[in-house]
């Protein structure tokens, strides 16, 4: 059955806001007040909770790994009882899904986002139901861009590989991708812009109305 795997945070969901608040609340918690802005760090954002701690550290000139380890379950902690307070789903992004399902596409999520987390997440924007499987970080033991969440995603919502897709917003996922030997498209309209294009996917996506052109051209 031909696929579409989605990533999740910066691809379906615009998440950088809730995702900088659950790191600022660690800062002060330590007493450094907000370090992070949601729109000047949103790229860091979607590079997962401890690319963010890691930041927020640099700036204050101190803190290591083992200060990122103890402050990470605290952002989770956070991050969970407040993870749809500014959260949206991109512009047709439901739409869009919904039509490729309604098509006879198989529908995934593989993100580095926990599983209970991303669970949380699209039950909360409404759309957990449009996907056959939710695989997040360490649900096979390893996360992207290691190609085993992809094949698991593939496989749980009943597809092939071979006739599957990655529709993606970071350089993680076009090398997941490539790992496992599949196109990716990646959104144009996440933090990273128009620059994801010197990332050379297959495809380029402006906005979700241009999904199904897209999802034709790469897997027919």
């Amino acid at each position: 059955m031909r696929t579409v795997i989605f990533d999740l945070d910066g691809t379906l969901a615009d998440t950088s806001a809730d995702l900088i608040a659950a790191a600022n609340a660690c800062f002060r918690g330590l007493g450094h007040g907000d370090l992070l802005s949601p729109v000047a760090d949103a790229h860091t954002a979607f590079r997962g909770g401890r690319a963010m701690l890691r930041l927020g550290f640099e700036r204050l000139g101190h803190g290591g790994e083992a200060e990122i380890a103890e402050q990470y379950p605290v952002l989770l902690d956070y991050y969970g009882e407040h993870i749809d307070v500014h959260t949206r789903l991109y512009d047709g992004a439901a739409e869009a899904v919904e039509a490729l399902r309604a098509a006879g596409y198989a529908l995934g999520i593989c993100t580095n986002k926990p599983e209970d987390l991303a669970d949380r997440l699209l039950m909360r924007l409404g759309v957990r139901d449009l996907f056959g499987a939710m695989i997040g970080a360490r649900t096979v033991g390893v996360s992207k861009p290691d190609p085993k969440p992809y094949v698991a995603a593939v496989e749980g919502a009943g597809g092939t590989v071979a006739r599957s897709f990655l529709v993606g917003d970071t350089e993680t996922d076009r090398a997941t991708a490539r790992a496992a030997g599949v196109p990716c498209a990646l959104v144009t309209f996440g933090p990273d812009g128009d620059r994801v294009a010197a990332l050379e996917p297959e495809a380029l996506l402006g906005h979700y109305g241009d999904l199904a052109d897209v999802t034709r051209e790469l897997i027919g």
